[in-house]
């Protein structure tokens, strides 16, 4: 009986949730503002529509899409290699005598969500994140990472907002 608390209690104490597990981060708004546009219409089957075929020219394979939910995923696989890094381990290899994985390819993966916008019932709101995977030479995972460079998404809200019109004028 006393192993069983013994081993009750250990189990609970490994399933505890860190103190600041739901702590935002301090540029959370400024991440959501970047990641997000605002467009002048409700029909979200025609932004996803028109967001596909942006993530489509840009390279990308729709990998889901739930036009109900107002979700579309797609995600394309990109050369990682960083010729910095590769010089390291070389230099590395040279002196130690040991070889350091380096990092071979990546999948990056987009995630848009299309949603009514809570303050204005007359507009939708277009959200999108992106992650990276990356793989090392030895075919481990050495990060995963969100990308936050506010020209990858300037240029994406670009050419979803002139996807948008010509889908919406039937151009």
């Amino acid at each position: 009986m006393v192993s069983l608390f013994v081993c009750l209690s250990l189990i609970s104490g490994c399933a505890s949730l860190p103190k600041d597990a739901f702590k935002l981060s301090p540029t959370s708004l400024e991440d959501r503002e970047m990641q997000s546009r605002r467009y002048t219409t409700l029909d979200n089957k025609l932004l996803l529509s028109a967001g596909a075929s942006v993530l489509q020219d840009m390279g990308y394979t729709i990998d889901e899409s739930n036009t109900s939910l107002g979700v579309l995923t797609a995600s394309k696989q990109a050369d990682a290699k960083n010729a910095g890094q590769i010089a390291g381990a070389i230099v590395l290899a040279l002196f130690t005598g040991t070889v350091t994985p380096t990092d071979k390819e990546q999948k990056i993966r987009i995630c848009l969500v299309i949603q009514e916008s809570l303050d204005d019932k007359t507009s939708s709101v277009a959200r999108i994140t992106i992650q990276r995977v990356i793989w090392n030479t030895q075919g481990q995972i050495s990060r995963v990472e969100s990308i936050n460079a506010p020209e990858l998404y300037q240029a994406f809200f670009d050419k979803l907002s002139k996807a948008t019109f010509l889908e919406a004028n039937q151009i």
